[in-house]
């Protein structure tokens, strides 16, 4: 197991794959971890470098205190990405990590080659239901909200049909530390960047799911119209699109980066 002592945060990370391939960056949900992964991590790693890391607050990273921001997320990856000395890489995320890897590609141009934002939006949900989200977490904590919550991140065929694999996410929601959890929510409270995307100059890949209710395909079409050449697929699952079709989800990453 490794960590990065960065400035404002210790970041657990992981590595797959080998050395001299191109590194690509995966960036959890909010309430997983980089275990969220997994299925990916096979296929991968036979084209990439794959670092994987716990968004602060969430795994096996630190917990700052206070609320977080978007510019925080995005500066604990150029952190580590200079920590490990690598100086371009490229970038998923999915959920909350979509708006890391948005905020990372405008502040961070030059660390970022192609950008895939999955599941994702500009500007996910409404300040208002972050703060109930928030007050609903203060009051009755991850560890008996999970199972409900999990209940939107996967259709409900998936879950029938998988009920081990959908108890590994309720698991890995219930061990994130509700303080992490709920300042990462405050990010996604306040974090708009529908008038900025426009400015991202990576090469983007936006995957949207059918039936996702946190982040629509509506949303995701309007994100990759947003910008320029961005590419849009769509994939016939809810919120956690990489853990339901974890084939279908990794051919469009890897047909992405490697052309």
């Amino acid at each position: 197991m490794a960590y990065a002592e960065l400035s404002q945060a210790r970041l657990f990370y992981v590595i797959d794959g080998p050395a001299d391939a191109p590194v690509l960056v995966l960036s959890n949900s909010l309430g997983t971890c980089s275990d969220m992964w997994a299925r990916q991590i096979p296929e991968l790693t036979k084209h990439f470098r794959v670092l994987r890391y716990d968004t602060r607050g969430h795994g096996k990273s630190s917990i700052p205190d206070g609320e977080y921001t978007f510019a925080q997320l995005a500066g604990d990856v150029a952190e580590l990405l200079a920590h490990l000395n690598i100086k371009r890489a490229h970038f998923c995320g999915l959920s909350m990590g979509g708006p890391t890897g948005i905020a990372l590609a405008l502040a961070h141009p030059e660390l970022v080659g192609k950008l895939i934002l999955c599941n994702t939006a500009a500007r996910i949900g409404s300040a208002e239901g972050w703060s109930t989200r928030i007050a609903a977490i203060a009051d009755q904590t991850l560890e008996k909200m999970a199972p409900t919550l999990v209940e939107r991140w996967l259709t409900d065929d998936y879950r029938a049909a998988e009920p081990g694999l959908t108890q590994v996410l309720i698991d890995m929601l219930r061990r994130t530390p509700d303080a992490g959890y709920s300042a990462n929510c405050a990010a996604l409270r306040d974090a708009d960047y529908r008038e900025q995307v426009s400015a991202i100059t990576a090469p983007t890949l936006v995957i949207s799911s059918t039936h996702d209710l946190a982040a629509t395909p509506a949303q995701g079409r309007e994100l990759a119209a947003a910008i320029a050449g961005a590419r849009y697929v769509e994939l016939n699952t809810s919120h956690i699109s990489n853990w339901e079709q974890p084939e279908a989800f990794t051919r469009a990453v890897v047909d992405f980066l490697t052309e």
